[in-house]
């Protein structure tokens, strides 16, 4: 995921501060400095790092942060809150037109993720607000775009409009605008062609379709892995169309995160969405806070929520939760519930979100390969109807014959029902609204750390008030 360097960097800038019971300027300073290294190594644009530094030393070292009992947890507080400034304060959504249809309007270099783009918001849309868009093909100088637009609208069910590559983008644009007033399509997403850099013909193309279409969005799609590149980009896109906000793709990759961090302080335009991922599933709406919390280390845990809420099923996972109250949790239920976690995404990235897990030793090193989980549904597929239903049937012999079977030692087997007993037995123990015994000490001592316990305190409490809440109903 990207930032991962940045956020090792900063919590050993950070790590200096924590051994101190007071703070001096001079260990503000030195801190400073090894937070501008931090972002320049990430490629933070140079004048966006002098100007958050400059904000963050002024603040740093006022007397109420030198004076207090915890200034370590101040001088955090503040950094997370300028970066969050930086990144732009708050999220913001796509401009809505007061008649239909909201027209959007992608444009960027070539190979930046236009097309997959414009089907992946179409998709965010339908699926969160059950609207109904139509995609227009307005590359015709690559004719693969055409295509796989095309294919892109068939799996998404979303129509596409195109009149091949004789036509000119503009007319293109038109026709396509009055079919989606004729269908009544609440949005239009419009892909433009893109160039390998910016120049005079694809900016002069990109405002006549401006012109004609007249745009509620003009969203600039930019390539994390370019880094400070991105930045230029965005910069020379915005004095000429006066886009309305970028979308910075490929988010998820081995990428230093500077053009993330650079393109709101550069342009004043703010990041609306980032891809996190290959799938058109794999899109979120860009909260500067949340980003903020990320990059430092702190988790994201209204993310992870979100992210719960949408992918699982609520009625299920109300089943789970009462099979794993009455200890009756079997292996049927182990396998819908790995197949849930993994639709949410790469698992690593999932517990990362968790506040304090930053803190836990080898957590960057962590690696879920998705062929261990079908080792374990196969180990899982090998047992019988009975067996799955009750693991206490697992004899030795049982488990002998399950390892044939699925092509596992006995050992792998023997670790995987083992790994199955103590997952139950912590689940059991969170839906009793307790913290799992050792879990609490695993978040650490440091502000991300009680931010973790904080942020599973809160959890246990919300799920009390929940079962609360339902009880009552049921007694109505």
């Amino acid at each position: 995921m990207a930032f991962e360097s940045l956020t090792d960097r900063l919590q050993q800038a950070f790590k200096g501060l924590k051994k101190k019971g007071k703070v001096t300027e001079a260990d503000v300073r030195e801190m400073m400095r090894e937070i501008r290294l931090a972002l320049l190594e990430a490629d933070v644009n140079f004048k966006v790092v002098k100007d958050f530094t400059k904000r963050v030393s002024e603040r740093a070292v006022g007397e109420e942060v030198l004076e207090s009992l915890t200034p370590d947890q101040q001088i955090i507080k503040i950094v997370n809150e300028e970066l969050t400034a930086t990144l732009g304060e708050e999220a913001v959504p796509l401009n809505k037109s007061p008649k239909i249809p909201t027209i959007v309007m992608m444009v960027g270099l070539q190979g930046a993720g236009k097309t997959t783009f414009a089907g992946k918001l179409a998709n965010f849309l339908k699926e969160n607000e059950k609207a109904r868009p139509l995609m227009i093909a307005g590359d015709v100088y690559r004719p693969a775009a055409i295509e796989q637009l095309k294919v892109i609208g068939q799996q998404l069910d979303v129509p596409v409009f195109d009149m091949g590559t004789e036509v000119s983008p503009v007319e293109i644009v038109r026709q396509g605008l009055e079919q989606a007033y004729q269908n009544k399509n609440d949005y239009v997403f419009i892909d433009t062609a893109g160039r390998l850099h910016v120049d005079e013909v694809l900016m002069d193309e990109l405002s006549q379709i401006k012109a004609l279409a007249q745009p509620n969005d003009i969203l600039l799609v930019v390539d994390a892995m370019t880094g400070q590149d991105a930045v230029n980009v965005a910069d020379s896109f915005n004095k000429q169309l006066d886009i309305t906000g970028v979308v910075v793709t490929k988010l998820d990759g081995d990428t230093r995160g500077g053009a993330a961090l650079s393109i709101r302080a550069v342009t004043g335009k703010p990041i609306k969405f980032v891809g996190t991922g290959e799938k058109l599933t794999d899109i979120e709406v860009f909260h500067p806070d949340r980003m903020a919390n990320r990059i430092l280390g702190m988790g994201d845990i209204l993310t992870l929520v979100e992210k719960a809420q949408k992918d699982y099923d609520e009625k299920k996972a109300e089943e789970l939760a009462t099979k794993m109250k009455e200890n009756t949790f079997d292996f049927n239920d182990f396998i819908e519930q790995l197949d849930q976690v993994m639709g949410m995404g790469p698992l690593e990235d999932l517990i990362k979100m968790i506040p304090g897990m930053n803190n836990v030793p080898g957590l960057d090193q962590l690696q879920i390969d998705p062929k261990d989980v079908e080792r374990k549904k196969a180990i899982i597929y090998s047992m019988t109807p009975a067996e799955r239903e009750n693991p206490d049937l697992l004899s030795p012999s049982r488990r002998r014959r399950i390892a044939a079977g699925s092509g596992n030692s006995v050992v792998e087997v023997n670790r995987m029902i083992k790994q199955f007993n103590e997952s139950r037995k912590m689940m059991q123990q969170m839906t009793k609204g307790k913290m799992p015994k050792g879990m609490d000490q695993m978040f650490g001592s440091g502000i991300q750390g009680k931010m973790g316990k904080m942020a599973m305190n809160q959890m246990m409490r919300k799920q009390k008030k929940i079962k609360k809440k339902k009880m009552r109903k049921k007694k109505k």
